[in-house]
């Protein structure tokens, strides 16, 4: 997905007051958030410096560990990003900015169809023949005549989602998506301001909360202040998946802990159980916390019986080749043999997306002497491709398990939206014939999802403000 941080000094800064240091430590706190691309702008005395190294196969600090010396501004920023490589340093009849996203635009060709028509210019494509998204946001901003309508066009035009930071010789502008899909936070501290899609990446730096900023509200940050220049909406519909999976365990969005809705969300899962396996577990690291809820709520002794090898392998290095990814996560989970041999063990994942991962992990299980496998994922079942995050690199949703087995079960891949409906329904009887099926495919001693109700009631916020379209198709 990406993530991004920004800092603007304050102007009774210390005139050797330097960004880079609190820049490149907040952009690496979102390491977890991308995997492909790293990068870094910061405006001083001699103008803007950028740098951007490729990720796949080293981490954010080691990548940026000589840039980190080497530059010098009193403002800056920088992102982790899934795909294209940003920030971009864009000259325009606005000037010259530097500029970064975190985005999904579904409606590329229409935009740029609408562009051409407009306008004589031209976008550079990236390998596979795409776009850069952020390059493209900054054609979107470059048709209106000042950089705050040309924000504000942007977040109104593209349809998925777009959070973004701008950065001119004046200061940072800051846009969140119109719908708040994505959040973004400001944080200041006595020499000051950062903003941040995590609102953790700034307090081991020193900064406390200043403000979230709201649906489709732009700020700027400069040195003097921080000022609103488009108000925040009222529609909300931020992504559970953040809770559920996207977010660090120490992140929170809308007041509310990632940690803590996990806890809750576990519990949840435990309420309506009625198995008594010897353990619960987690698949590390996500699945870790809600297995510890569901540990907690319903008295089943929690455990590790494998451990996920960070030290050469941490999430960042994760490559985006499907298969891969797949080996390398098998790799990286370690057994230990004793608390696996003759037990019965309750296996709590955040999701099942392809079930590739999980049966290879259940199987290893076996193969390690478990008696039985339970497993139990954390959200419902993902029935629709996400349309707003780059949740995966997916092109069809016939990658999803769910709709596979759909399709097996229909005889048929023109399945209706009202048939759909059904399969999304826990109450259903189709629904229940999905789950046994995976259950089955996936060599599951039992498999029960969580239930929507549940995960909304684990996070706490009001249903209107959340998205669920993966899981019910509702916008």
């Amino acid at each position: 997905m990406g993530g991004f941080f920004g800092v603007v000094a304050k102007k009774n800064r210390n005139k050797d007051f330097d960004c880079t240091f609190d820049l490149f430590f907040g952009t690496d706190y979102h390491s977890h958030l991308g995997t492909r691309r790293g990068g870094m702008v910061v405006y001083g005395e001699d103008g803007f410096d950028r740098a951007i190294h490729n990720i796949e196969n080293a981490p954010f600090r080691t990548k940026f560990d000589k840039d980190v010396h080497d530059m010098k501004g009193h403002m800056g920023i920088g992102c982790i990003s899934d795909y294209e490589p940003q920030p971009l340093i864009v000259r325009s009849h606005h000037g010259t900015y530097a500029i970064t996203t975190v985005s999904k635009i579904n409606n590329v060709d229409q935009i740029v169809a609408d562009i051409f028509a407009e306008n004589q210019i031209h976008f550079l494509e990236m390998s596979g023949g795409e776009i850069n998204a952020t390059e493209l946001v900054a054609a979107i901003i470059n048709q209106k005549e000042n950089l705050i309508d040309g924000i504000r066009y942007a977040l109104e035009v593209v349809d998925g989602s777009l959070t973004l930071m701008l950065m001119t010789p004046k200061g940072v502008y800051v846009g969140r998506d119109k719908n708040g899909r994505t959040p973004a936070f400001i944080g200041e501290k006595d020499d000051a301001y950062c903003i941040t899609f995590e609102d953790f990446a700034y307090r081991n730096l020193g900064y406390k909360d200043m403000k979230i900023l709201g649906p489709g509200e732009i700020d700027v940050v400069t040195e003097e202040g921080v000022r609103t220049l488009a108000a925040p909406g009222t529609d909300m519909k931020i992504c559970t998946f953040l809770w559920v999976y996207y977010g660090y365990p120490s992140s929170s969005y809308e007041g509310i802990s990632v940690e803590k809705m996990r806890y809750n969300c576990g519990a949840c899962l435990a309420k309506r159980d009625n198995v008594k396996p010897d353990i619960v577990a987690g698949v590390p690291d996500s699945g870790t916390a809600h297995a510890v809820g569901y540990s907690n709520a319903s008295g089943i002794p929690f455990s590790r019986p494998f451990i996920k090898y960070t030290p050469t392998w941490p999430r960042s290095f994760m490559p985006t080749i499907q298969s891969k990814r797949d080996q390398i996560a098998k790799m990286k989970l370690l057994p230990v043999h004793d608390l696996i041999d003759g037990k019965s063990l309750l296996l709590i994942d955040d999701s099942i997306v392809r079930g590739t991962q999980l049966r290879e992990t259940t199987e290893f299980l076996y193969e390690s002497g478990a008696k039985e496998v339970h497993i139990r994922p954390a959200c419902p079942p993902l029935v629709y491709g996400c349309k707003y995050l780059n949740f995966s690199r997916s092109r069809s949703e016939m990658d999803l398990i769910t709709r596979r087995v759909i399709v097996k079960l229909e005889g048929t891949e023109d399945v209706s939206e009202e048939v759909l409906k059904e399969y999304t329904d826990p109450n259903s009887e189709k629904y229940d014939k999905m789950v046994e099926e995976i259950r089955k495919e996936l060599n599951f001693t039992s498999l029960r999802y969580n239930r929507l109700d549940d995960l909304l009631e684990a996070v706490g916020l009001p249903a209107e403000k959340l998205c669920t379209y993966c899981w019910n198709g509702e916008e």
